[in-house]
């Protein structure tokens, strides 16, 4: 089965990201919605906790925003669903009489009660569909995403954190500015995220931004991990760490990157595309002001035989991240 293409090597090297369009058939598609659609119908509300998923930031502002109960650092071998957060709307002058009536569009009332279906409701599900899920799991441990991998230079590439992510009508919250890596950190930086997109991805309802060539000089400055007192937080790195990109680049890209403008470029995609993501090139999504939704899944693969080690917030399962080598 064959990778990438020269071209599109260079091009992912260059930037960071690459978009490659029609990666998926249309009935691969289909399937993978028709799949997507039977999880947010089915999944019980009795007994589920509620809770919601924020995107955050990475910075002490918005720390305190992200989510760490056991539900969501539990589901490193489940398939579990996360509600959206809501989104405060700043009108313009004069305002539209819809944000007179209701400034702050939110899938919960001030009782926590839902305001919409639960379907319109979920921010993502995660983070084992590529394990649990039969049309994820044949489509992300493929011939085609390993030799993807190998030409990106993995050894022993692993599978993990594998979700829908929503971004629902109206509701659908921005994502700021961060690095993958952060998030699922390995000593150096190697993660590559997989994002394929199950609906047209557009400026409306909220695609990809990134800043073209960042994750040549923006090393991991913080990683996300598990509080010793429990839920979660960002953590310093130390010196020396998290600087894959010298070690990748060199000391002159680091250094003239660090004086560099974050300049994002859009990334709208079709149905069907496939967006590779270094773990860290600078990206971001806005929120989605449209009537529709944006269905993308997403997994990321890190070089298994770089160090993971017990702080991150995301654990490997009793049998270990999935190795896409064995596929």
């Amino acid at each position: 089965m064959a990778g990438l293409i020269s071209e599109q090597l260079t091009f992912f090297k260059d930037n960071g990201y690459l978009v490659i369009p029609g990666e998926l058939s249309p009935g691969v598609v289909d399937e993978l919605k028709k799949e997507t659609g039977s999880l947010l119908n089915g999944f019980p509300l009795e007994g589920h906790p509620m809770t919601r998923f924020s995107a955050g930031g990475q910075n002490e502002e918005d720390e305190r925003k992200h989510v760490g109960d056991d539900y969501f650092l539990g589901s490193n071998d489940k398939i579990r669903f996360f509600f959206e957060e809501g989104t405060l709307i700043l009108p313009s002058y004069p305002p539209p009489l819809s944000l007179l009536i209701q400034p702050f569009i939110d899938a919960f009332d001030s009782t926590g009660a839902l305001t919409k279906p639960k379907y319109l409701a979920i921010n993502k599900i995660g983070h084992a569909l590529h394990s649990l899920s039969a049309p994820f799991r044949s489509m992300t441990l493929s011939q085609r995403n390993k030799a993807i991998a190998e030409d990106l230079g993995f050894h022993d590439p692993r599978v993990l954190q594998s979700m829908i992510i929503c971004k629902q009508p109206e509701i659908g919250g921005a994502v700021p500015p961060h690095q993958d890596s952060a998030f699922l950190y390995t000593d150096p930086p190697s993660a590559v995220g997989f994002w394929y997109a199950l609906e047209d991805a557009n400026a409306k309802n909220g695609c990809l931004s990134f800043v073209p060539g960042s994750h040549k000089w923006a090393p991991i400055k913080k990683r996300f991990v598990r509080r010793d007192a429990g839920g979660t937080g960002f953590e310093e790195l130390g010196e020396g760490q998290g600087d894959g990109v010298r070690e990748r680049f060199g000391s002159a890209a680091a250094e003239a990157g660090e004086k560099r403008d974050e300049e994002f470029v859009m990334g709208e995609v079709k149905s069907g595309d496939l967006v590779l993501i270094d773990g860290n090139v600078l990206h971001k999504s806005e929120r989605n002001t449209s009537g529709v939704s944006r269905w993308i899944y997403t997994f990321h693969i890190i070089e298994g035989e770089r160090k993971y080690d017990e702080t991150n917030w995301l654990q490997p399962p009793e049998e270990g991240f999935s190795r896409l080598n064995e596929v």
